[in-house]
This record gives C-alpha cells, structure tokens and sequence, in this order.
C-alpha cells in the first residue's frame, strides 16, 4: 500500500519524529527501525482516516492562498468557520492539504 508523508507534519507526526530522533540520538534505536517506525505511521494513519473516521464537517471562510503542486491542493483559509453535527467552531487560520486517493494505488 503505498502511502503519503503528509500525516508526519500533524502534531502527532512530528511528536513521533522528534521522539524517534532522540532514541537514534541516543543509540537505543537504530536509524533504520526508525524510518520502518515512520512507515508504518504512514500506513496506519491512512488506513484508520480511511476506514474509522465517519464524520463529516464543513469549512466555511476567506481564501487566502491556494496552491497546486505535484498533484497536491493546499488552501488557506482566514477567518474560517468548521461545523459537524455537534459544534461549530471559529478559527482564524486553517491550512487544508488534499490529495487524489487514486494515487495511492499508483
């Protein structure tokens, strides 16, 4: 399955990479288990957005920038405003980066 990096630059991603680099740092993993680690990240956040999360949510707001490049959106919204089901919510800044699934199968 192949997979894409983006989930590495979340919180989560680079809390994992700084944990990683320090436990290389430190000799108590070894580099190579590290990017097998970081691979399997790869996996298991694709397949768990693509297979567990249900809810949906709308975005609402200003666009600032957009960019494509290399078969990748980015947009960034101002004043933006993120609704589901439940809440709403009001954020100055949102950074959302799309890709085409189809790719991943590439």
């Amino acid at each position: 399955m192949a997979t894409f990096e983006l989930y590495r630059r979340s919180t989560i991603g680079m809390c994992l990479t700084e944990t990683l680099d320090e436990m290389v740092s430190n000799g108590t993993l070894s580099p190579e288990l590290a990017i097998q680690v970081l691979i399997q990240f790869d996996k298991s956040m694709t397949d768990a957005l693509e297979n567990q999360v249900k809810s949906k949510v709308n975005i609402k707001g200003h666009l600032h920038t957009y960019r494509f490049c290399d078969n990748v959106w980015t947009f960034i919204l101002t004043d933006a405003s993120l609704k589901n089901e439940e809440t709403t919510e009001q954020v100055g800044k949102v950074k959302i980066v799309a890709c085409d699934s189809k790719l991943l199968g590439q």
